[in-house]
């Protein structure tokens, strides 16, 4: 087993350079971290004015990476980064997925050789997404034209019909067969299957038609799943009592189901670098924040439009229980792993 690990390092780890954190991803899945077993807790640090990017990914530039780093850098790494995997490991982990990182087939890749990575070094992943483009771009091509009310998509009957089989029928399997095709075993589901959510109509129904909101949370179906070692990937429609499917926000969807699964972590991928104190400049971004700073920057109109109900589900889901949720730059190569791995962080956390 420990060589397999070893193998999934070589296969599925690219993108190395140089640097630290690149070097750290070269190393993640070294059988000496997973043999420690005493858990340390660093507290993040979100006011490091330095981002690491990492590079794009191929087998080649890990191969001249592996070459080149000397084995007392690679030792370093693995130092320094065995304390946020001992504080994660066996820990569950709720993703949404969208935005650019389902645009761009390079972010794609990005982000499954994360989920498979942070797997395999013993996080328990949940992934539920959405799939904005993919549904305008089948609205489009049907000649339906899309709308938005907060942030909301305005479902009426036939784009319900649309956002189902877009969501349930493609997307979600074609991130499964991804995730298995990098290593992992991923099972595709959708909220209705075994009632994970059961939905009820939102209160704006007059306007926003048939997106709902979420009433319940069932995880029966789940928690085995993720105990074997699956990873559940989750599309956000659901039905009410009498079947009716209802479009279901995903960072709703997601911020709901870390609570109900009492998760370490909920990471909402976006198109944005985070919060921002000021929504026009792209450098203002906010690294972290509590409960009481955001609620002042939504009295104070900082957080408006898209990012309402992703910053509403997160301080939700911290409500419930959840320890700690981001808003990260899924436009970032290996966002998640720089979220979850380093305490630079990409993005911003809120905490409870």
């Amino acid at each position: 087993m420990k060589l397999i690990y070893f193998t999934c390092t070589l296969e599925t780890l690219a993108a190395c350079t140089t640097t630290t954190m690149s070097a750290a991803k070269t190393l993640l899945f070294s059988p000496l971290i997973l043999k420690s077993t005493t858990p340390k807790s660093p507290k993040p640090s979100r006011f490091t004015p330095t981002r690491i990017q990492s590079s794009s990914s191929s087998q080649q530039t890990l191969t001249q990476t592996l070459s080149t780093t000397p084995a007392k850098t690679r030792v370093k790494i693995l130092s320094e980064a065995l304390p946020f995997i001992q504080r994660f490991r066996g820990k569950t982990v709720v993703v949404k997925y969208g935005g650019a990182a389902m645009k761009s087939e390079a972010l794609q890749a990005s982000v499954i050789a994360d989920l498979v990575l942070l797997s395999c070094i013993g996080l328990r992943i949940v992934f539920v997404h959405g799939g904005g483009p993919e549904i305008n771009q089948w609205l489009n091509r049907l000649g339906i034209q899309s709308s938005f009310l907060n942030g909301l998509r305005v479902t009426d009957a036939s784009t319900m019909e649309i956002v189902s089989m877009v969501l349930v029928g493609k997307v979600n399997k074609h991130l499964v067969g991804l995730i298995n095709k990098a290593g992992a075993t991923a099972v595709g589901l959708c909220g209705t299957d075994g009632r994970i959510f059961t939905a009820v109509p939102s209160p704006n129904a007059d306007q926003l038609g048939f997106v709902g909101e979420i009433a319940s949370v069932d995880t029966s179906v789940l928690e085995p799943l993720v105990k074997d070692g699956y990873i559940p990937v989750i599309a956000s429609v659901a039905a009410d009592g009498t079947g009716q499917s209802y479009n279901i926000n995903a960072d709703t969807a997601a911020g709901e189901l870390a609570a109900a699964l009492g998760a370490e972590k909920l990471l909402l991928l976006t198109d944005v670098a985070g919060i921002l104190e000021d929504k026009d400049d792209p450098g203002s971004l906010v690294k972290e924040i509590d409960l009481g700073g955001v609620r002042r920057m939504m009295d104070d109109g900082k957080i408006a439009g898209g990012m309402i109900p992703k910053v509403s589900c997160c301080v939700k889901a911290l409500g419930k229980g959840v320890k700690t949720a981001s808003i990260i730059d899924g436009r970032l190569d290996h966002s998640l792993l720089l979220e979850v791995l380093t305490d630079e962080g990409a993005g911003t956390m809120i905490t409870g």
